[in-house]
């Protein structure tokens, strides 16, 4: 309830940025561009801040499929650049069952909200990255990863609650450094795959830039052992936690402070 009013989330947002924070990761949820909206009104407020957006929002696309079938759910979210050429490929590849571009029409129709605003970082949600993974689906990824690099410049991200078999297949089909964000906590919270053991092995031996998230294990964890023993795994590029007021921001930078070393 309290997020309800955009403005006691960009009150959160502004705690994260003068902390020195300045990078959101965030859905594509509709109340994401009315954010990034708002930044835009306040470049010189915000001229640090990027995001790191994550795609698909499923339960955008759920409803629309549910509402308008296959072929209404792609033109609800046409991009505007060329929207008759857009609607010709989306029918067209739906037509001809071609899954790369349906897949890049849609991460197309995902970033408009981001138009002009830097997102270095393109991810793939976990719900589509792990339901690729369990169906053996593999050139999805290596279509995701080389039309964020082609188009937005971007570097491929992937959220998954496997890291070491999602490493194994992105090494299989050659998409290189990606950016992998799973579950890493010294406990094995939701870490499929082999548990800490298994996952500071694929730390140790795959080239990629880990970003670890979960890693208080929802609350399981004191903040300052979760902070110091996730700190000290090799590899780690960055943490990414979630916070809902300005004392817990700050907490959990000055302990990440205290104990990150470059």
């Amino acid at each position: 309830m309290k997020f309800q009013d955009l403005s006691a989330v960009i009150d959160v947002l502004d705690a994260a940025y003068d902390e020195g924070i300045h990078t959101f990761m965030c859905t594509t949820h509709d109340r994401v561009g009315e954010i990034v909206d708002y930044m835009r009104t306040k470049p010189e407020r915000y001229a640090e801040q990027i995001f790191y957006p994550g795609m698909p929002y499923a339960h955008k696309y759920a409803n629309a499929m549910t509402e308008d079938g296959m072929v209404g759910a792609i033109k609800r979210f046409l991009p505007d650049g060329g929207l008759l050429d857009a609607a010709f490929k989306g029918g067209m590849s739906v037509a001809k069952k071609d899954i790369e571009g349906i897949t890049t029409l849609l991460i197309d129709a995902e970033m408009k909200m981001f138009q002009g605003l830097p997102t270095p970082v393109i991810f793939l949600q976990n719900v589509v990255v792990d339901l690729l993974l369990g169906l053996g689906f593999k050139d999805a990824f290596r279509i995701f990863a080389d039309h964020v690099r082609k188009k937005y410049n971007a570097e491929p991200g992937f959220i998954t609650m496997n890291l070491p078999s999602l490493l194994e297949v992105l090494k299989e089909v050659g998409v290189e450094n990606p950016v992998v964000c799973s579950n890493i906590n010294k406990v094995g919270f939701r870490m499929s795959g082999g548990g800490v053991a298994a996952y500071e092995k694929a730390l140790n031996e795959y080239e990629f830039q880990a970003i670890a998230m979960s890693v208080f294990a929802s609350g399981a964890i004191p903040p300052r052992e979760a902070i110091e023993w996730v700190c000290k795994l090799p590899n780690l590029k960055s943490i990414v936690f979630g916070a809902s007021s300005r004392a817990n921001i700050h907490s959990t930078k000055i302990l990440v402070d205290e104990y990150w070393v470059d």
